[in-house]
C-alpha cells in the first residue's frame, strides 16, 4: 500500500515537472520573436502611384509611304474541264490500260473502242448509193444533152415552155441526189470513227465511266478529263483590294505577277494574272482575278488540280501610311494610343493591307510619332493612365507589372 502511494506521486511530480519545463520554453521562444520584430527594420512604403501605374510597350509611328501587297484565296482548277460522252452508240470492245483514274494521256491516245460493225455496213451502203448517184447524173446530163440537141433540129425559136422539156428538173435533181449520197458517206465514215474514243486533249483522268462490255447510247458519260496544259486560280478582291492594284483599262495590260503558296506554306509558284472578270459576283459581291501557271505538273513540285492555295499580289505604292505590328489591332478593330500625359485613347482603324506580320493603317490623328500600343488588352479604358516604354521592332512585350518584388522597372 505505502509502495503504491509512493509511485503515484512519483508520477505526479514527473507530470508537473513535463508542464512546467514546457511553458518555460514557449515563453523563452516568445520573447525572443518579439525582440527580432522590435529589431527588424521598418521597410518604407511606396508611393500609391508608383505602385499601382502600369507599364506599356509603345512604338512611335510617322507616316510613310509603303507598297501595297494583296492577297487573296482560291482553289486550282483546269483550264478545261471535260464530261466526255459517246457519240455514238455501241458495246464496248476494248480499253487502254492508260484509260484508268489517276493516270495522264496525251492528245489523240486511243482510249477505247466499240464494236464498229454497223458502222462498218453504213459506210459500205453509202458508198453503193454514191455509185448510183454518180450513174443517175451521168445518165441524165446525157437525156438532156439529147433533149437540147432535139430541141434545136425542131426548128423551133425560142426557149420551150417547159424547163422539163430540155430535163433541167431532172439534171438539178441528179446532182442534188450525190451530193446527199456524198454528204451520207462523209457522215457514215465519221460515225465509223467515233467508234474510237479519242482523247482530245492532254490531260488526266479523273474517273472513267464504263467498263468493258458496256453499252453505250449517244450522249453515255464516257470519263471526266481535266487539261493538264495550264491551271487556273480565281481569287475574289474586294474593292478596298482593287484599290491597291495597278490601275488597268483592258486585260492585254495585266502583266501583273504573283505568288502561290499551298495551304501549309511549304510550296511556292510564280503565276500570272492573266485576265480579270469584269462583273461582280452575286454571292460574294466582289470581282476576280485569274491567275494562271502554265504546265503545271512538270514545275519543280508539282502543282495539281483542286489545291487550295494563298495568292500575293504585288501593288501600286501607297502613301501616309502607318505601319504597326499586327498585334496592335484590337478584335474590335482598333489602335490604342498613350498622349503625352500617359492617358490611354482608342482610334478606330482603317487597315489598308497587311504583309510579313505587320498591318497598315490610315493616320488616325495628324500628329507626327504617335505612340501606338503594340498589344493592347481588354482591360484597357480610355482615359487610364499608364507608363509607356518605347518597345524595340522585335520586341512582343506590351504589358509589364511595376510593381514587382524589387520594385524595380
Amino acid at each position: 500500500m505505502k509502495n503504491a502511494l509512493k509511485n503515484n506521486a512519483k508520477s505526479v511530480a514527473i507530470t508537473l515537472a513535463s508542464v512546467g519545463l514546457i511553458f518555460a520554453v514557449m515563453s523563452y521562444n516568445g520573447a525572443q520573436i518579439a525582440q527580432a520584430e522590435q529589431e527588424k527594420p521598418m521597410r518604407k512604403a511606396k508611393p500609391q502611384t508608383e505602385l499601382s501605374l502600369p507599364q506599356v510597350a509603345v512604338q512611335l509611328v510617322q507616316p510613310a509611304s509603303y507598297q501595297a501587297q494583296v492577297v487573296g484565296y482560291g482553289e486550282t482548277k483546269p483550264r478545261f474541264e471535260l464530261a466526255y460522252t459517246s457519240e455514238v452508240s455501241g458495246r464496248v470492245e476494248w480499253l487502254s490500260e492508260s484509260f484508268e483514274a489517276g493516270k495522264t494521256i496525251q492528245q489523240g491516245d486511243l482510249l477505247a473502242t466499240l464494236d464498229a460493225t454497223t458502222y462498218e455496213q453504213a459506210v459500205t451502203a453509202a458508198k453503193y448509193d454514191l455509185a448510183n448517184a454518180k450513174q443517175e447524173l451521168l445518165e441524165e446530163q446525157r437525156e438532156g444533152e439529147q433533149a437540147r440537141s432535139e430541141w434545136q433540129r425542131s426548128g423551133l425559136t425560142g426557149e420551150p415552155s417547159s424547163p422539163l422539156v430540155l430535163r433541167e428538173p431532172q439534171l438539178a435533181s441528179a446532182q442534188a441526189k450525190l451530193e446527199n449520197a456524198q454528204k451520207a458517206l462523209e457522215k457514215a465514215k465519221n460515225d465509223l470513227e467515233k467508234t474510237q474514243i479519242i482523247a482530245p486533249f492532254d490531260g488526266v483522268v479523273i474517273a472513267r465511266d464504263i467498263q468493258p462490255g458496256s453499252y453505250l447510247n449517244v450522249g453515255s458519260n464516257v470519263a471526266t478529263l481535266y487539261s493538264i496544259d495550264r491551271i487556273e486560280i480565281e481569287i475574289p478582291l474586294s474593292d478596298s483590294q482593287w484599290a491597291n492594284l495597278p490601275k488597268h483599262n483592258t486585260s492585254s495590260e495585266m502583266n501583273w505577277t504573283a505568288t502561290i503558296t499551298n495551304s501549309t506554306g511549304s510550296h511556292s509558284w510564280n503565276a500570272t494574272i492573266e485576265r480579270s472578270f469584269q462583273y461582280v459576283a452575286q454571292e460574294t459581291r466582289q470581282r476576280s482575278v485569274v491567275l494562271v501557271i502554265d504546265n503545271p505538273l512538270e514545275q519543280t513540285e508539282p502543282l495539281f488540280p483542286g489545291t487550295f492555295v494563298k495568292a500575293t499580289i504585288q501593288g501600286t505604292e501607297v502613301n501616309n501610311l502607318w505601319q504597326l505590328p499586327a498585334s496592335a489591332l484590337s478584335q474590335q478593330g482598333e489602335i490604342w494610343t498613350v498622349d503625352a500625359q500617359g492617358l490611354l485613347a482608342n482610334k478606330a482603324a482603317t487597315k489598308v493591307f497587311e504583309r510579313q506580320g505587320h498591318i497598315y493603317i490610315k493616320p488616325t490623328e495628324p500628329s507626327d510619332n504617335v505612340q501606338v500600343v503594340k498589344r493592347p488588352l481588354s482591360n484597357f479604358k480610355t482615359g487610364m493612365m499608364v507608363k509607356p516604354k518605347l518597345a524595340q521592332a522585335s520586341t512582343d512585350i506590351a504589358w509589364v507589372t511595376a510593381n514587382n518584388e524589387s520594385g524595380e522597372d
